[in-house]
């Protein structure tokens, strides 16, 4: 398929000198401290045209019925106040599912989001991925050839019969339809719970994919599981980095993947807000790592972050581990209460901040003049066994 890129994005170059912070704040050096992998993309650029703004406007209303537009809550307040409706991933894919009428969905998110709108809507509606980079790291950290290997080490070692995939929102159609031909289910961080505990129920083991936080935060907090009951499989090292006996005896074989802003948050960063910030009640997304989670006063979705906010006393001061959009959104929307972020550093979602202003109105536009760009597609075999895991996970009590 040949695509066209919109045009308005361009490169920051840190000047000769400049110091490692720098750096760190523009996106160009890593964060030692934080996880491998994890990197900080620095401060969003300054706003688009103003122009853009009425050119968005134009096509949307040109368009009327005709398109559905999706926000993700992590998008920038450009590209969120053109959404039709805004949520996480798995609302947003339901609510597309709601509007058979819209022959085109919009979503302002990243790549695996737009895959689960195709599979829940119908054939005749189209969705457009305003910019096609922009994926998910956590959902590339698990392909579909990776994964397939890890089973066939389950095979070997005498286990696969009693294993359930539990794959979270946040991978691939490919991850998805796995998951479905092996009769696991799809899970969200507000219900993995109940997905672990269905999962429990039809076997002994779980293999949670691709969030290795995720899963293990799930399993002992949530679960009563210890921290000795799980392993990582790393799909980088041979058989995982795993021996046959340590499969076996594990209950919980999470995969090596993590979420590239969640990630960055460490416990020195909640011991320095409370220090800088005291009195202050530390909430934070099950995507971090466990001493951060261990830490934190609070932990809970995005959708549980923003009810937690909105049901928070005025004068009360919050700590947010999650994405910094977001995290701003809120403490605009709630001027009463002192919000602030949970890390040092400013760290956007870079992959999801892809979808700018420009972006958004030369895929309005292309729709006004009959043309469907980045039209995302799941081929009908993935989308088959996609679907039973994600009606799976619909049907858990």
């Amino acid at each position: 398929m040949t695509t066209t890129s919109a045009p308005g994005t361009g490169a920051t170059f840190a000047e000769p000198g400049a110091t490692p912070l720098a750096l760190l704040l523009l996106g160009q050096e890593a964060d030692t401290g934080s996880e491998r992998g994890v990197d900080c993309p620095g401060e969003l650029p300054v706003a688009s045209d103003p122009d853009l703004v009425a050119r968005a406007a134009a096509a949307k209303a040109a368009l009327g019925d005709k398109v559905f537009i999706l926000g993700h809550h992590y998008q920038r307040d450009e590209v969120i106040q053109f959404a039709d409706v805004t949520g996480d991933s798995f609302k947003l894919a339901r609510d597309a599912a709601a509007r058979p009428e819209a022959e085109y969905i919009v979503f302002c998110g990243v790549h695996f989001m737009a895959e689960s709108a195709d599979i829940l809507t119908t054939e005749r509606q189209q969705v457009v991925l305003p910019d096609l980079a922009a994926g998910c790291s956590m959902a590339d950290m698990a392909t579909a050839e990776q994964v397939a290997e890890c089973w066939d080490q389950l095979v070997d070692a005498g286990v696969a019969d009693t294993v359930v995939p539990v794959a979270y929102m946040n991978s691939s159609a490919d991850i998805k339809a796995f998951t479905g031909r092996h009769g696991g289910t799809i899970c969200t961080s507000s219900n993995a719970k109940r997905a672990l505990e269905w999962a429990f129920e039809q076997g002994q083991k779980v293999l949670f994919l691709p969030d290795q936080h995720l899963g293990r935060n799930t399993a002992v907090r949530d679960m009563g599981l210890s921290l000795d009951d799980c392993v990582v499989y790393n799909p980088h090292k041979p058989n995982g980095g795993l021996t046959a006996e340590q499969l076996r005896a594990a209950k919980m074989i999470l995969w090596r993947g993590h979420c590239s802003v969640h990630g960055r948050f460490s416990l020195d960063s909640v011991n320095e807000v409370r220090e800088r910030v005291p009195g202050v009640t530390v909430l934070v997304h099950p995507e971090c790592k466990h001493e951060v989670v261990e830490a934190a006063d609070m932990v809970g979705s995005t959708e549980y972050i923003i009810k937690a906010l909105d049901a928070a006393e005025p004068g009360s001061k919050w700590a947010i581990g999650t994405e910094l959009n977001l995290v701003r959104r809120l403490a605009k929307a709630h001027p009463d209460k002192e919000i602030v972020f949970l890390d040092r550093t400013v760290c956007f979602c870079s992959t999801m901040n892809r979808i700018d202003l420009p972006h958004l109105v030369w895929a309005l536009e292309s729709l006004v003049d009959g043309r469907v760009p980045n039209v995302i597609t799941v081929d009908p075999e993935t989308e088959k066994f996609a679907k039973v895991a994600l009606d799976q996970m619909l049907a858990l009590p």
